[in-house]
């Protein structure tokens, strides 16, 4: 018989892993491995490996007996070192939470196990507009449902499920060890109380197969990136008539080429040329409904913030709706002809010869206050 692997390294965690990190090491290890997605060699052991560790990581009792005495833990043939219970005590009654239920099973008769489906996670990636006005999409999902070859029965051909031969229908069996005796699920049956002698083709006897799957997803105006919406009952179908997981859908919203968006406000670089800054004027700029005109007072600069009032995004509340914020941006001109270059020479030279100059240029001006008043600091 092979040696037993220690369980963390069964898992790939570190002994101080917590408990989210075990459950996404196992989730993913048992979906690579699970006997109805990998027919190969070996999957099967490796799929029962699995969850035995996981089912001795994942309950707190046995975690603790595992880390302190190792699989003598958690293994009943292991008990004798455990004495000094006197007076005939049940050892099961003792260490009840520590041992058996090495394959995640709940205790119980013969009733057959109910597994709830896991949830399932789909990202779904739209524009600004869609994030804007609500949408309507198409997801395709790969996920378990349930056979339709022998109505997730997991049985061939109309059989039936028959009574394990091992634990006569009970989903419990006793190991002993001198005077006592552990009671532990049923490996056989894994606490079902059945055997399937017949199993389906299609789900090997799980009563479910992976099939992809398409649904239709109503996205509400004014989501965001990262807001998820539930279809209940969409995810994974469950176990012997146990309800199915729900559908999360992730919104992924893509970045767009004109407008930023913080939280329901959107901004927009507005370039203007250099004239209308200096004069005024009025330039168009888009919107998510369409094109606006925006008013440029006398004397704009760079770095001007004016807000359009009921034009950013609804939020998905619908309690208000947000702004568009122009950032406006004067373009110094480029690529000039002579003539051009003579004029503002003589528009520069007008300027200065101003009985106001600096009325002209506050920010400059300003700005040359201030350098004087620091160099004349470094004198004094």
């Amino acid at each position: 018989m092979a040696e037993k692997r220690d369980y963390y390294e069964v898992l790939g965690v570190d002994k101080g892993a917590d408990a989210q990190t075990i459950k996404k090491a196992f989730r993913r290890l048992a979906m690579k491995y699970h006997p109805d997605r990998n027919h190969e060699a070996g999957a099967a052991q490796k799929f029962e490996e699995i969850n035995e560790a996981y089912s001795v990581l994942s309950d707190p009792d046995k975690k603790r007996a595992y880390d302190q005495f190792g699989f003598a833990g958690v293994d009943p043939n292991g008990a004798g070192g455990f004495g000094g219970f006197g007076g005939g005590a049940d050892f099961g009654d003792i260490f009840g939470s520590m041992f058996g239920d090495i394959f995640g099973n709940r205790r119980g008769g013969g009733a057959p196990r109910e597994q709830p489906g896991d949830d399932v996670e789909k990202i779904v990636d739209i524009t600004l507009e869609e994030a804007a006005s609500g949408c309507k999409k198409q997801i395709e999902i790969s996920t378990y449902v349930p056979c339709d070859t022998c109505h997730s029965t997991g049985c061939k051909d109309g059989s039936k499920p028959q009574t394990c031969s091992h634990c006569h229908g009970t989903g419990r069996v006793q190991m002993r060890q001198g005077f006592f005796a552990v009671e532990q699920t049923c490996p056989y049956c894994h606490g079902s109380g059945k055997e399937i002698t017949n199993p389906c083709g299609s789900c090997h006897g799980t009563g479910r197969v992976v099939k992809k799957i398409r649904e239709e997803v109503t996205i509400p105006a004014g989501v965001s990136t990262g807001n998820r919406l539930r279809l209940s009952g969409k995810g994974e179908a469950g176990l012997n008539g146990a309800p199915s997981g729900d559908l999360y859908v992730v919104i992924r919203v893509r970045p767009h080429k004109i407008f930023e968006r913080d939280g329901n406000d959107l901004h927009v670089e507005v370039p203007i040329s250099f004239c209308t800054a200096a004069l005024g004027g009025k330039v168009e700029v888009p919107t998510l409904s369409g094109r606006i005109s925006l008013t440029i007072a006398e004397g704009t600069q760079t770095g001007t913030r004016l807000r359009v009032p009921g034009k950013g995004i609804k939020s998905v509340q619908g309690t208000r709706t947000g702004d568009l914020y122009c950032h406006i941006v004067v373009e110094t001109p480029v690529k000039l002809s002579d003539e051009q270059k003579s004029i503002l020479r003589s528009f520069e030279s007008s300027l200065g010869d101003s009985k106001n100059s600096g009325s002209h240029e506050p920010n400059r001006e300003s700005f040359l206050q201030k350098v004087r008043k620091f160099f004349d600091d470094l004198k004094g």
